[in-house]
This record gives C-alpha cells, structure tokens and sequence, in this order.
C-alpha cells in the first residue's frame, strides 16, 4: 500500500510527544488539545502540588475520528530520562518553545536527541501572544540549534501592541485568535501582505532544495501554487528534511486547532514509525514497554506497563514472554478505562507484567527481537536514606525497588565505606519527588542527610615502635613482645606486611596474628577513618613458652600500632576525583571558574566529540566539592550542563579538612 493511498483511509492510531524545556506550557498544551479533541482530562499528581510537571502523562482521544495517544513530557532536565524513553516510541514530537530568542538555547538538548535518533519533529511556538520583538527572531535563534532548516508556517499579525492573529504562509489566509474558540477566517491586512509575501519566498526556496519543479518555477519568476507547497512540505516534513513551525498560546487557546491539523496532515503512521526502528513485517503482535508505573500514581491498583505495540493485535489475557497480561488500558479523562485489544501504534497500559522492565521487548512466543532503548543516565546527586523507625526497613527495601523499577534513573546503593544506604539521581527536586512517593504512596517517613566522604589517612613519616603486653591473673597470664618498624608506601601501594624475625624471636605460629591484628589496626586510625598505604615490619620481639598466645600478641600488635600511628604524623586524605563537565562553549570560561572555585585542579578543555559547539571541560575535584556541585552547574548554564566523573586517587586534605 502506497503511502498516499494509505493516507486516502482515516489514519490508524498515531502519538506524540510533547517536548520542551521546563516553562514552556507543555502541560497547559496537552490539556487544550485535549479539550479541544472533546477528551478534557483532569489535573491530577504532582501538578496539582508543584510549578512544573515531574510525571509523564498519557492521555487518549479522537481527533477527526482518528485515535490519538498524546504524553506530556516532563521539562526539568532531571527527569529527562521519561522524556527521552517516550521519543522512543512516539511517531512525532512536538518541540514546546517560549518566544523570547534569549530562551531558545535551552531546547538545545531535546534537539540533539531528535536528530542523532532520527525523530521526526516540529516545534510549537507557545506563548505567541506575549512576543515582544519580531517572530523571524526567534526563529533565527532556534535554527543555532538544528540542522535542519526551519520552516515557519505563519506569521503573527500584530495590532498596536498585541498579537491578535496569524497569516497561513501556504494557504495565504488570515485568521484572528479568539479566545478558547477557533480562529476567525480574516481579509489579508493590507499592512501583512508584503510580509506575507516574504515568508512565503523564504518557505519556497527552502522546499525548493528538495523538489526541481518547485525550484524550476522559482527560476523562472512563477510562484508554486498552495497544493504545491503543501505536497512538499508534508514530504519534507515527514523525510526529516526540515523543522515546521507553527505559532499559538496554550493558555488562551489561540493555534491549538491549526496544531491538530498539522499533526494529522504530518504525523507519521505507525507502520512509518515501525520500518523506521527495523522492526520486521509481521503478524504477531510485538510489544514495548517504555514506563513503568506502581499503585498510588493513578486511580488503578498494583503494576502498570505504559508500551508501544509496534505491530499485530494484542488481546487482553494474551501472554507475552510468559506472563499474562492482566488488562489493557487507555487513558480517557485521565482515568484508566480497559478495553479488550489495542491494535498497532497504540501506546496503552499493560497490567501485571511483573517480571518485565522498562524497555522490555515481549511477543507472544518468548521475542527474541532486540530493539534499542536508552540505558539510565549516570547518577549526579545523592542523599542519605534511612528510616525514622527502624521496623520499617523491610517495607523501604520492597518501596525502594518499586521506585527504581518505575524510575531506572534512580538507584540505591549501601556504601560499604560508610555505612550508609544512598539514594542517588539526576538532582535535588527528582529525589525530592522520589521521597515523596515513598511518603504518599508507601507510608514511609524518611530521615534525610549529606552523604558523608570516604575520608582515609596515612603517615609521612616511619617510627620504630615497641609493645609489650604482660598480664597475670592468676592461673596462665598474657604475654607477649613485639618490635615494629611501621612506614608510610606510595600513594595506592596499600598494605603490606613483612616479617623479618629471626632465630624464633617470635615463634611462627605466633607470626599469622600478628599479621591480621596489623591489618585490623588499620581499620582505624587517630582521625577515626581507615588507614591505607602503610607497610608493617616485625623485626624482634619475644615470647613466654607459657603465657604466651595468639591473643596475647594480637592485643600487643594492636596496641603498637596505634601508639606508632599517632607518632609517625598522620595525615587526612580525601578522594579525588577525575570530572569531564560538558556545556555549551559559551558557558566554558564560566565552568572553569566554579570548577576552580571547588578546589578543582584544571586539565583542559576540548571540543566535546559530535557536540559542535560544546566543550568538555575536564579537572581534578575533591569529592568533598561534587555533592551540589550539579546543581550550581546548571543554574549557570540554563540547565544544559552535565558532568560525569570517576575516582582518580587520594591526596592529602587541604584547609580545615586538614584540621
């Protein structure tokens, strides 16, 4: 089937994406084209409770009689990873934008992300009525950040100092915006036309580097027709060859049915979607999961799977990689409504997949077909986890893993060095949200603290240490005699221990718990953290052939030791780290300063690889200096910048660390 007699038949289900930087009105967009498809959904979660959306929202409707499934992306960098799950699976995305060319550096991201996948997309320009200055101004800052050449498809018509309509580039028509209502079909403002005219030249001779008639007839001073116009850019559009964007206000309803008509004139069809990620032609239905949701998140009870189902039909009661699947959901007003099957490019709620993760590709017959999928993002900030009572640790374990299985961005580890459980992600307001959970959904009351750094010591200087344990108690005593030579190694050479007895000094059954009492000492050290880097020598000592045992001379060994670390100078270490920051070269000089400023050493910054335009900046950090360190990064950097890091080595602390 071609594709436009394809497009002859009411389309089969489609999705979208709503994408954008935090601020951008996606949440206030996908409630009016929610409305405005006669499916109005409710508030509800975290968007009643907060400024800005921390969940992915899925919502259903018919648009035209056409099924839709529409997700609202949250904005925050730090839940990125639901963002970049949906484009995953979505047949377009919308890229939600402000006006104002100083905001559009932050889509830079979202934009990377659309092109290295491929992704078809086209931006929306919210907020129109508040622009301020000229429209091709905004547009000119966001082509800095596409490769693909932005089309605009209307142009605003402003009165005094309001934007009152727009102008249909293709169509030639003026509307006027009103209110919640569709836009009122206008006579072309004489004061528009030359403008009008203008755009549509620059429309022209963008299309015009895809399509040789279009380009002959610019040529040859012929203006292509409208259904030229719109036949090439629905090609180009769907070919990824350019951006389309288009204009509106979430709030006052102003676009939101011109967007509807974009998006079922050029979304792709989800067999388009299909051949785009290689998924072979078949019958049998192939299923994707791409969230992961737990009770208390909506109005359903136990474990829901938010998946793409790539193609064939999936029945309710269906078994998919071995496990049944307990209901097929869409949402309709918000709530959940099952239903008995969902058909290719549907994104529905699969229930009690229990054994099936976030990214999971399953068939009826155990699928063996691999599609890719985002692996979760490095953690960048941490808290300490514990629980105010302490019968409820086994509840936390069982909530803590429901919460990374909705989330893989989140992790939870024991750090052994401390002792201490970390709850760890991508920043202070998504563990924050994971808190909250754990309190609403799951009853947990949560104590919260600063990770503590894995502080060692060591010496600088060698000390010759004697130790001798003599104890009578009546009946056996406790004896025992050791000479030590104890003495700082290089830095990573760790411990060692060396017996160097001679003529039976120290009996060799005796040798073994000297040995394991030199490395127990070590555990802790006159500044109460682990010693490290520090070589034992047992050079004399003596024995009793009665009061003489291996407690005796591990007690003894212990006691040296700890008299001999005191005197050798022993010194605070603290963890290093080697840290790759990545930001816009715009930001670079800035990022070395904070960097300097957290007693980072600088190593040097490069153009960071297939990023043109950015820069990795990489330094030497104390850890001690990383815990907010993310959240000072993206305040100066409009919430672009990232870092990664890993540990580099030990080195003696510096200021009152020292002391």
């Amino acid at each position: 089937m071609t594709r436009s007699a394809w497009k002859a038949e009411p389309a089969g289900p489609r999705s979208i994406a709503l994408v954008g930087p935090y601020g951008s009105g996606k949440s206030t967009l996908f409630d009016a084209l929610m409305t405005c498809a006669g499916a109005p959904v409710k508030r509800c979660g975290d968007t009643r409770s907060r400024s800005m959306s921390t969940e992915l929202r899925l919502g259903h409707c018919h648009f035209l009689d056409e099924p839709w499934a529409i997700l609202d992306c949250p904005g925050s960098v730090e839940f990125a990873y639901d963002t970049l799950s949906a484009l995953m699976v979505c047949d377009l995305a919308v890229v939600v934008c402000e006006p104002s060319p100083e905001r559009m550096a932050s889509v830079t991201l979202l934009m990377k992300i659309l092109e290295d996948h491929a992704i078809p997309h086209l931006v929306f320009i919210n907020k129109i009525d508040m622009l301020a200055g000229r429209v091709r101004d905004s547009i000119a800052a966001l082509q800095n950040y596409s490769n693909r050449p932005m089309v605009l498809r209307q142009v605003p018509i402003r009165e005094a100092d309001a934007i009152t309509g727009y102008v249909d580039v293709v169509s030639e028509r003026a509307y006027r915006y009103r209110r919640e209502q569709d836009s009122e079909l206008i006579s072309l403002p004489n004061t528009m036309q030359e403008r009008e005219r203008e755009a549509r030249a620059g429309l022209s001779e963008v299309l015009a580097d895809h399509d040789d008639a279009i380009l002959e007839k610019i040529l040859e001073d012929v203006a292509p027709s409208s259904d030229e116009l719109f036949r090439q850019l629905h090609h180009d559009q769907a070919s990824g060859s350019i951006v389309q964007v288009l204009l509106g206000s979430a709030t006052q309803g102003f676009g939101i049915l011109r967007l509807w008509k974009a998006l079922r004139h050029d979304a792709p069809n989800a067999w388009e979607t299909a051949q785009r990620h290689g998924i072979a032609v078949s019958d049998q239905p192939l299923v994707q999961i791409f969230k992961t949701a737990h009770a208390g998140q909506a109005a359903y009870t136990g474990k829901l799977s938010l998946s793409r189902i790539w193609r064939g039909t999936l029945m309710d009661g269906a078994t998919l990689n071995g496990n049944r699947v307990g209901g097929i959901h869409r949402f309709v007003g918000g709530e959940p409504v099952r239903v008995a099957s969902a058909n290719a490019g549907e994104l529905v709620a699969l229930g009690r997949l229990e054994n099936c993760a976030t990214g999971a590709v399953l068939g009826l017959h155990d699928s063996s077909e691999v599609m890719a999928f985002p692996e979760p993002p490095a953690p960048v900030f941490a808290l300490v986890i514990a629980t105010k009572d302490r019968k409820d640790d086994v509840k936390l374990s069982t909530a803590l893993h429901k919460l990374v299985e909705e989330d893989p961005s989140i992790s939870v580890v024991h750090e052994q060095a401390t002792g201490e459980t970390l709850l760890r992600g991508q920043g202070e307001v998504h563990l924050n949200v994971a808190l909250e959970r754990l309190a609403t959904n799951y009853n947990l009351q949560i104590n919260v603290g600063t990770p503590k750094i894995a502080f060692k010591e060591t010496i600088r200087r060698e000390v010759h240490q004697h130790a001798r344990l003599k104890r009578q108690t009546g009946g056996h005593g406790q004896f025992a005699d050791v000479k030590l030579e104890i003495c700082p190694r290089e830095r990573g050479a760790g411990f060692s221990f060396t017996d160097k007895i001679v003529g039976g000094a120290v009996p060799k059954q005796y040798i073994p718990a000297v040995r394991e009492a030199s490395e127990e000492a070590m555990q802790k050290g006159p500044f109460g953290y682990p010693v490290v880097d520090v070589g034992v020598t047992l050079v004399d000592g003596s024995f009793h052939s009665v009061d003489s045992s291996d407690m005796a001379f591990r007690t003894a060994t212990r006691i040296g030791i700890g008299e001999a670390l005191a005197k050798a100078e022993p010194v605070l270490l603290e963890p290093i780290d080697h840290v790759t920051v990545s930001v816009p070269n715009q930001f670079t000089a800035g990022v070395q300063r904070l960097l300097s400023g957290r007693r980072g050493q600088i190593l040097g910054y490069a153009e960071r690889p297939g990023w043109p335009g950015w820069d990795d900046v990489e330094a030497l950090v104390p850890e001690a200096e990383l815990h907010d360190f993310i959240l000072q990064l993206r305040s100066d950097t409009m919430g672009l910048g990232s870092y990664r890091k890993s540990f580099d080595h030990l080195a003696e602390a510096r200021g009152k660390l020292a002391h």
